[in-house]
């Protein structure tokens, strides 16, 4: 989910997804509010909706939609198919169960967990600039941006990173929150293992290095990397270039001799996962350097506003003599022609405010935006008029969640899309003049929490969709978007300052039941002349650190059974006493599950594939891999079953 490639399908694990909450409430244990990151690469709105019915199941009305917040991390290597709007699902064939239901039950459970473990204690705040690790990835747009704003930044991105330090009453770190913007896109789009790219990555270093000795998930420390105004922010840091050629793109359209796809930016690193375990380091790096020297404490209130909005008709008020409205979401053609961190196909174009005869005629098909949609939009020329169909069911939000937590001096502005650079920087500074208008301390702080709650897209500035690049045409709510934001989420921050219970606003549709799904449900497995977990290719004798071990196994369509808190796979070490002990699972950055079927449409012999990176510092001694699966009968019965490599050896070797 992420770069709407139908051809990029999953084939294995590299690092797992995970849910992370903290829960803070106040002295008096009056106010709670509930932040909520995870790797994935937005938050749907039916999945929070069915969070929210979990949580009032579990404890009425203390955990509700007005003071839980979801935040995604905006990973493109996550399954796709959870969402419960039309466009979001296509490329994954439609609504997908097994992607819904795990991200759901996961989150509810993290939450769970954190009600249940919460206790006293403190938050100290802490910021610093990171270099390195983002760059632009629609620069003309920014410039179009007023030179007089632009002159009040030192960069064309946020380099500025936000970490909360929590600790207990004794003063012992229980966990981190880290906000930073930068693209979940080190996994470029042939990726086809599931991974939480450079965020995720980060978040396990932190949570290893605090959880001395404890496997991946299971120590008490949560570190989170959460997401911000990443919108036109890469983690490609070398910049876009020629694959063809070498030589540069084309700056407005991102084109090589008037193609797009052949203008893709690279990482720092030597591939995509070196790339990625660099921007992952850096970030962990900062976290790690903000955390220790965090001195600031944060005191005050605990409180929330919420208010669900129509953003289809806000009216906006730009000037004394000017009211102007939001459109019905409509998606432009450079949304067709993708970004520079992965482009799109057909020869579309980024920055075109042209439509072209036989896209017209395709779209048209499908439906022909109204004279009022164009005239909404404009200049976006209309590639999917989404908000005017609404067969099956509704393509696109119409209603999302605005939300702002204020932990003391800290607001987190929580926004349901992704918002560019100096879409961030103008709500930020609009929230803050508010709060501060209203009495707040003058040393108050916000920070944006992206793809948070719902998913609408896009927000660029009115001057960047004059542009009409990737995130302007992905900005479905007309040129206004980004004032109608602002003035909706200045009226959460002044109700915050007064005390005034902000209006609830109209209640979004609940589409789950209506969901169409088109991908095939495993039919039945088959292991040919053998047996379930036989192995196929086994280990060798003995290893090196700094190598790698492979065992092929006979396997089954891992669809049968995702292993929600579990794992497909164990590295274990054999102890003195001739017990094992697991060392790693699917979880962590030095293995790989990778499934692969012989048959077609989830009918077949499956091959199981398991790498085990073996790091420089592992320790010596004799080990062994498990494979653990699950096999569906043609009567529809699910059988676990087990596959072990035989015991090989690693030798550290002494310098």
């Amino acid at each position: 989910m992420g770069y709407a490639n139908p051809s990029q399908t999953s084939h294995g694990i590299h690092i797992r997804q995970y849910s992370r909450t903290f829960i803070v409430g106040d002295n008096g244990n009056k106010t709670r509010v509930v932040f909520v990151n995870v790797d994935a690469c937005m938050l749907s709105q039916g999945v929070k909706l069915e969070v929210i019915k979990r949580l009032k199941a579990l404890y009425g009305n203390l955990y509700n939609e007005r003071n839980v917040c979801i935040s995604g991390i905006h990973t493109h290597s996550g399954p796709g198919g959870f969402h419960q709007y039309l466009l979001y699902d296509i490329t994954s064939l439609g609504f997908v169960k097994e992607s819904f239901e795990p991200l759901v039950a996961g989150i509810t459970e993290s939450i769970r967990k954190a009600h249940e473990s919460i206790q006293p204690g403190n938050i100290y705040t802490n910021n610093g600039e990171l270099l390195d690790s983002n760059i632009n990835r629609s620069p003309t747009s920014y410039l179009n941006n007023p030179a007089a704003e632009r002159k009040k930044y030192n960069y064309d991105v946020d380099k500025n990173m936000t970490v909360l330090k929590f600790v207990d009453a004794n003063n012992k770190g229980i966990g981190m929150i880290s906000w930073f913007a930068v693209h979940c896109t080190s996994m470029n789009n042939t990726n086809g293992y599931i991974s939480s790219d450079n965020k995720g990555y980060a978040a396990q270093l932190f949570e290893l290095k605090m959880n001395k000795g404890a496997l991946m998930g299971e120590g008490p420390f949560v570190a989170a990397f959460a997401q911000s105004n990443e919108g036109d922010v890469s983690p490609n840091t070398k910049g876009p270039k020629c694959i063809d050629t070498g030589k540069p793109c084309d700056t407005p359209t991102s084109t090589c001799n008037g193609r797009n796809e052949q203008c893709i930016a690279s990482g720092p690193g030597k591939d995509m996962f070196d790339s990625t375990r660099i921007i992952a380091q850096n970030q962990y790096n900062k976290a790690l350097e903000l955390y220790n020297s965090a001195t600031v404490k944060i005191n005050g209130p605990v409180d929330f506003r919420h208010t669900y909005v129509d953003m289809t008709n806000v009216r906006v008020k730009v000037n004394s003599t000017t009211t102007v409205k939001t459109c019905k979401p409509a998606m432009g053609f450079a949304f067709a022609a993708g970004t520079t961190d992965g482009p799109g196909a057909f020869n579309f174009k980024q920055g075109s405010n042209k439509t072209n005869l036989f896209w017209d005629f395709i779209r048209d098909f499908l439906h022909t935006p109204s004279p009022e949609q164009e005239a909404c939009h404009d200049p976006k020329p209309i590639l999917l008029d989404t908000g005017e169909i609404t067969r099956p069911y509704l393509w696109q939000p119409t209603i999302v969640d605005t939300q702002i937590f204020r932990i003391g001096q800290l607001a987190i502005i929580a926004v349901p899309a992704e918002f560019t650079t100096m879409s961030g920087r103008r709500m930020r500074n609009a929230v803050e003049s508010a709060l501060k208008a209203g009495g707040l301390p003058k040393d108050t702080i916000s920070v944006i929490a992206g793809l948070s709650n719902d998913y609408a897209d896009y927000v660029a500035t009115f001057e960047e969709y004059q542009k009409q690049r990737y995130e302007a045409a992905s900005t479905i709510y007309g040129p206004y978007t980004l004032q109608a934001y602002i003035q909706e989420f200045t009226k959460l921050a002044t109700d915050l300052t007064t005390g005034t219970a902000s209006p609830p606003g109209p209640n979004p549709p609940d589409l789950i039941s209506k969901q169409l799904a088109f991908l095939p449900p495993v039919i039945y497995d088959t292991s040919g002349s053998r047996n379930y977990g036989d192995v196929t290719l086994d280990a060798e004798a003995s290893y090196k650190p700094n190598t790698t071990v492979t065992v092929k196994f006979v396997g089954a369509n891992p669809r049968n059974d995702i292993k929600l808190g579990k794992t497909f796979l164990t590295v274990e070490r054999k102890e003195a006493n001739g017990t094992w002990t697991v060392v790693v699972t699917d979880s962590t950055w030095e293995t790989k599950f990778h499934w692969q079927s012989s048959g077609v449409f989830f009918l077949g012999e499956s091959e199981v594939t398991i790498i085990w990176d073996i790091p420089v510092s592992q320790q010596s001694g004799t080990y062994r891999i498990q494979y653990f699966g699950d096999h569906k009968s043609i009567t529809g019965t699910i059988t676990p079953f087990t596959g072990t490599s035989k015991e090989f050896t690693v030798t550290a070797s002494r310098r």
